[in-house]
Formats: C-alpha cells, sequence, structure tokens
C-alpha cells in the first residue's frame, strides 16, 4: 500500500529559488502552514551552489544606477522578448532581497568604505553584480539553508525524487515521490506546489551544469498540461573551461580578464568595440565560435576548439582576491594557474531562458502550483540573459511564489485526497514496467547520442536543417527508450531507474525547444538561425508556448508586453 502523506505546501527543488520560497511560506504561514521541501539530492548540493559571479540590483542610485537603467539594460539584453512589466517590477524588488540576505548573514564582499561591493557584468552599463567573491551561490545557498533552521513546520525530504504531478479539473493534487535511499515510493498531497527544480542543460555533452539538472520539474509540469515557454532559447556561456565544461565565472571578465585567440588578439573589438569581454553572453559565444570556425582558436586533445581567458595581468592578489575559485578550478580541472597562464576556455550549454509559463506572480495556468527559478519562464530574460540576472529572479521569484502559495494554502479548508488507482498506476510505471522490458537497448548509449546531437545540432549556430535532423534523432531515441532494461531490481538507490527517467524528462524537454527553434524563422538572442540572419519583429514578436502530446508539441504564441522601449536595433 502506497504511503499518504499530507502537507499544506510542498515545494519540488531546494535550491535558492526553492529555499527562498520555503522561507517566505513560512513567515507568511507563522505557524500555520506544514510545508514540504522535496529534492533527489542532499539540501545543500543543489546546483545553484555552482552559481558564481553575483545577483544584479539596483544599489547605488547615488552613484548614477537607476532602476531604469537596469530595466534598459535587460530589456535590450533580452533581445526585446523580455516582458517589461515583469522586467520594471522586479529590477525594483531585488535590491530588498540583497539587504534581506545581508540580514540573514550572508558574507557579502565589500569595498574598502565598508559597503557591499558590486562588479561590472555582461550587458550590464553599470557595476550591479553584487558578490561574494566567486562563490555567490554557495553563499545564498547557505544564508538560506541556515535561516530555515528557524522554521519547524518545514519537512525536508533529501534525496527524493518527485515522479508526477497529479491534477484533477485544472486543480492541483499531488507529487509521487520515490525515497532514493529506502525505496519507498509514497504520494504527498497539498495544497499548493512551488516547481523549483531546475534546469535541463544535461541534455548537452559540453555544459557547465551539475549531473542532476535533467529538466524533472519542467518535463513533469509539461506532462502535466502546464505549457513550456520560450524553450528555444538556450543560452551558452562563453566559458567553460575545456575539457570538463565547469563554469568559469563572468566575473573573472567583469574583473577585467582578456579573451585572446591563437595570436593573442583581443578579438571582442572586432564584435562589440564598445563592451569587449563584458558583451552579452549571446554576442561573446559567438565571437569564440566564429574565431574557432575560422581558424584562430586552438584545439585540445580531445579535439575541442577553444580560445583563451587571460587573467595574468591582474596579479596575484586580485586573482586571489576576487576569483579563489576560478584559480583553485582551473589549476585542480585543466592544470593551469590563471595567474601565470591563460585558461583554455569555449561556449557550454549553460541556462534556459524558458520554462514553465507562469505569469508575475508566479502562478502557472494550474490552480495551486506556482513555478520559480530556471524551471519557470516569467519573462524576464527574454531571448538572452544578462549575467547576474539569474540568481537575482531566483531570490524575488522564489519569494513570490512562496509567498502566493502560502496565502493560497491558507485560504483552502482541506487538502485533497489521493487519487489511489492513478498512483498504483504511477508506481507500476516507475519501476515494473522497466524490469519486464526485452532489454536490447542500453541507456546509457542512448543518453549519450542526445549529447552529441544536441551540442552538434542545437548549439550556438543553428540551421533550419540541423534542427530538423535533431527532431528525428529526439523521437527515434525516444522510441529507443521503449526497448531499455533496467539493469537492476532494487528500489533503493537504483541508478539503473533513475537514468531512464532523466533520460526521458531530458528528451520531452529537448524536442519542445527545438520544435520551438525550428518552427521561430528568425535570429534573435541566443537563437541564432544562420538561415534567417535577422530579427523579425514583424512576425516574431512574441513568446512561444509548448504544449505535450504524444505526437510533439503543439505550439501556439502570446504577445510580448511592450511597456516601455519599442524594440530598436541591438548594438553594444
Amino acid at each position: 500500500m502506497t504511503r499518504d502523506i499530507a502537507h499544506d505546501i510542498v515545494i519540488m527543488g531546494s535550491g535558492i529559488a526553492g529555499l527562498r520560497a520555503a522561507l517566505e511560506a513560512a513567515k507568511i504561514g507563522k505557524g500555520k502552514l506544514d510545508i514540504a521541501v522535496v529534492s533527489k539530492v542532499q539540501l545543500m548540493r543543489s546546483h545553484s551552489v555552482c552559481a558564481e559571479g553575483g545577483t544584479a540590483a539596483v544599489l547605488r542610485s547615488e552613484e548614477g544606477d537607476s532602476f531604469d537603467l537596469h530595466s534598459w539594460d535587460t530589456v535590450r539584453g533580452s533581445d526585446f522578448l523580455a516582458d517589461q512589466d515583469v522586467v520594471s517590477h522586479f529590477v525594483q524588488e531585488l535590491p530588498k532581497e540583497i539587504i534581506q540576505l545581508d540580514h540573514w548573514g550572508i558574507p557579502w564582499s565589500r569595498r574598502s568604505d565598508g559597503r557591499i561591493a558590486q562588479r561590472p557584468f555582461g550587458g550590464h552599463s553599470f557595476n550591479r553584480a553584487t558578490l561574494a567573491q566567486d562563490k555567490t551561490g554557495f553563499f545564498e545557498m547557505q544564508t538560506l539553508y541556515d535561516t530555515l533552521q528557524k522554521y519547524a513546520d518545514v519537512t525536508r525530504y533529501d534525496e527524493c525524487y518527485a515522479t508526477n504531478i497529479f491534477t484533477e479539473n485544472g486543480t492541483f493534487q499531488g507529487i509521487t515521490v520515490w525515497d532514493l535511499n529506502t525505496g519507498e515510493f509514497f504520494f504527498i498531497r497539498a495544497k499548493a506546489l512551488v516547481i523549483a527544480a531546475g534546469g535541463a542543460c544535461r541534455m548537452f555533452g559540453f555544459t557547465t551544469y551539475s549531473l542532476t539538472a535533467t529538466g524533472d520539474g519542467m518535463a513533469m509540469a509539461y506532462r502535466a498540461g502546464l505549457p513550456l515557454k520560450d524553450m528555444e532559447f538556450v543560452q551558452f556561456h562563453p566559458t567553460g573551461l575545456v575539457p570538463t565544461g565547469i563554469l568559469v565565472t563572468e566575473g573573472a571578465r567583469g574583473e577585467g580578464g582578456y579573451l585572446i585567440n591563437r595570436d593573442g588578439d583581443r578579438f571582442m573589438s572586432k564584435y562589440a568595440e564598445s563592451k569587449m569581454e563584458t558583451a552579452p553572453r549571446d554576442i561573446v559565444s559567438r565571437a569564440e565560435m566564429t574565431e574557432i570556425e575560422e581558424g584562430r582558436g586552438l584545439t585540445s586533445a580531445e579535439g575541442l576548439g577553444f580560445v583563451q581567458l587571460d587573467l595574468r595581468h591582474l596579479g596575484a592578489n586580485r586573482i586571489n582576491e576576487r576569483l579563489p575559485l576560478v584559480r583553485e578550478v582551473g589549476i585542480k580541472f585543466a592544470f593551469v594557474d590563471p595567474i601565470y597562464e591563460p585558461l583554455p576556455v569555449r561556449p557550454a550549454a549553460h541556462y534556459f531562458m524558458g520554462g514553465i509559463h507562469v505569469d508575475i506572480n508566479a502562478a502557472t495556468p494550474v490552480e495551486g502550483i506556482w513555478a520559480a527559478g530556471e524551471s519557470a519562464c516569467v519573462s524576464f530574460h527574454g531571448a538572452n540573459r544578462l549575467g547576474s540576472n539569474s540568481t537575482a529572479e531566483c531570490l524575488v521569484v522564489g519569494r513570490i511564489a512562496g509567498e502566493q502559495a502560502a496565502r493560497h494554502a491558507l485560504s483552502q479548508k482541506a487538502i485533497p485526497e489521493m487519487p489511489a488507482e492513478r498512483v498504483r498506476q504511477e508506481e507500476y510505471a516507475v519501476f515494473e514496467q522497466f524490469q519486464q522490458r526485452s532489454g536490447s537497448e542500453d541507456i546509457s548509449s542512448i543518453l549519450s547520442e542526445m549529447r552529441s546531437m544536441m551540442d552538434a545540432k542545437v548549439g550556438v549556430f543553428r540551421t533550419g536543417q540541423q534542427l530538423e535532423e535533431a527532431l528525428g534523432k529526439i523521437r527515434e531515441l525516444r522510441e529507443r527508450v521503449n526497448y531499455v532494461k533496467a539493469a537492476e531490481s532494487t528500489r533503493v538507490y537504483n541508478t539503473s531507474i533513475l537514468s531512464i527517467l532523466e533520460t526521458i524528462n531530458l528528451l520531452d524537454v529537448a524536442e519542445a525547444i527545438v520544435a520551438g527553434g525550428l518552427a521561430r524563422t528568425e535570429w534573435r538572442g541566443s537563437h541564432a538561425r544562420r538561415d534567417f540572419p535577422k530579427r523579425d519583429d514583424e512576425n516574431w514578436l512574441k513568446h512561444t508556448l509548448a504544449y505535450y502530446s504524444p505526437e510533439g508539441p503543439r505550439l501556439k504564441y502570446t504577445p510580448v508586453n511592450i511597456t516601455m522601449w519599442k524594440p530598436v536595433e541591438r548594438k553594444y
């Protein structure tokens, strides 16, 4: 008999957005709400700890920064696909989160006058990336985690994998969960759900993302009927360390690092003369790939083309003070000490601008479900995210989602009942079916083929032919998953079944990305179609909504909210 557990609110994911949501829900509940946080990893191992460079916020209005300037930078950086009402509202909320974290004890880096330090970041016209050395995400996570310990009404489900979201008549019911430690399968029913389960960049081979970033929340929401928005816009970070893909923070360029080609030339002068290395990420990534493709890059022992990030001129003191993790990662994983040698880097899959469609209050179209963080698309980033705006969004939208979920839960009298038969069917689908198959296919081979294909055909540059080939390959791989048999029968940490479930999620999300990109016949932000080399505002100034169907995504479109600035040519 499947165990039935009841909570008022369940939060799926324990990164910055999830923890911020849990804190706000607990604060609003004042001891009257029973809150659950479900994470497939130990809570402090969520991918948010990997965020390095900073969190954007206007803290220096007396020195020339302003909400309008941050809004303009974000809208222009988005290639005018961001919803401008969202941008305006969020940039005004961001400073409150920086100060709140400061009050909660985060060790922000400080200027010589004792004030919170900020540094330059790509696409920003003011130094507004608030930093804690180059470990900002880790310190934000640690601060949120520590603060959450004050609340006894929050229950943690660490190393528990959510498998399905249940709704009935457009209303949330609960989720099924597999406890990886014990093998138990159970149902959590609740009045409200906040999805904050992160991105899916592990569908790519060369990526900055942790192995756990497999799009589980997005895929479950998608199959439950929630639309995914603007999935074709995938961000590539310009400085993935070669050969591992480990992130080298944009803060390294914000501190004054140079990008150089094999001839030692600072090539960004050809692509973004005014911003150079601190141009937006889509522009820098395309510049790097152009240098590599035209023969001005270098080649690693693994056959990866790369350029170099040169920090030597910053000096040992500045590197050790502001970029200690960059130095540590360079030494340990590339055997290069950036004090003495340039680091080998190339663009790496890094972030989804798209996600579960939510409104300005983080609400999805399903009553009782909110989404926040990289799982969600509130249209703050549009077609290209500015660096340091992601952790900022996680904090603001996490707070909003937690508050809205809490107020909803307080207004509801009863927690929904468990749909017992549907839960039994889900348990069979998760365990028994994978052990009864023929076993003619291997899940690791399918995963490897998907990653190679995504790197080759859905990268920094794309064409319609490449996207058509990618779509065909995704559907072939999804069919082959039906012939994968689980290698183990245990339910305790069965990594074979876990890999199958994660791969299915990645394939579903990848199909939405490729289908949306194939339909969008323009070049906008991170979606660089070589066969359509211009932005087309007349036909494509609109958001893509992908709805799940077994035959493939059904695409619909919704207008961009333009409240301040009409689109203009994007130059730096």
